[in-house]
């Protein structure tokens, strides 16, 4: 699964990453992301932009938002068929720009916190859903998810999910939004390379996310 993840690059070196115009709104660095947070989204509406999206996704057809805590996932096994998520992997795919995510070892009665990043130390793009809804106060709310997949070799001895991250040749079939065929967009949806990416411990302060300092990604040894 991915619970909480890092964006420590500025607005500017997301904008270069995955090459799209700087937004208007301004976004300080954050090392301990949440759900139910406004995250950034890359998007392609006819063009690419970015945006801001709340994260945990709840479906156009929900009556109670807060299905969202229960869909800050989505796996890519079922993501096409699942009536949460169909209509969103059809018509409203996304990227949610990061440096690199959290996941929690189980060791005895304790969970130990890993850092995951890519060894080139650029941002990655978390393969992602938009869905907006609508409040009872007719309210529009963009509302996201990450699409995970079985973990690759490096993260299995951790956890068995990973959040799926768009390699770069795949980047634009995943935002086209008249590409709809399940069976050219799924194969995207892969573990990424081990080879290409790094992981050490963490301090437990991740374990809550009011702790959002570059301490978060230290290093530390047992």
């Amino acid at each position: 699964m991915c619970g909480r993840f890092v964006r420590a690059v500025s607005i500017e070196d997301i904008a270069d990453e995955f090459g799209v115009d700087k937004p208007s709104f301004a976004l300080s660095p954050s090392y301990n992301i949440a759900p139910s947070q406004e995250v950034v989204i890359v998007m392609n509406a006819g063009k690419k932009s970015m945006a801001l999206c709340k994260w945990g996704l709840i479906p156009s057809w929900a009556k109670d938002p807060k299905i969202g805590y229960r869909m800050i996932n989505a796996r890519s096994e079922t993501v096409a068929e699942k009536p949460s998520f169909r209509s969103s992997f059809k018509k409203h795919r996304v990227i949610i720009p990061a440096s690199g995510f959290y996941e929690w070892k189980k060791q005895g009665t304790s969970k130990v916190p890993f850092y995951i990043s890519l060894k080139s130390g650029k941002p990655l793009g978390f393969a992602g859903l938009l869905s907006e809804w609508t409040s009872p106060e007719k309210k529009k709310i963009c509302t996201c998810t990450i699409i995970t997949t079985s973990a690759n070799d490096l993260l299995m001895n951790i956890h068995d999910r990973m959040p799926v991250i768009i390699q770069k040749k795949d980047e634009d079939r995943w935002l086209d939004p008249s590409e709809q065929d399940a069976e050219k967009l799924l194969p995207v949806l892969k573990a990424f390379p081990s080879d290409k990416m790094d992981l050490y411990q963490v301090s437990p302060m991740v374990n809550s996310p009011a702790h959002n300092t570059p301490e978060c990604i230290k290093p530390v040894h047992d």
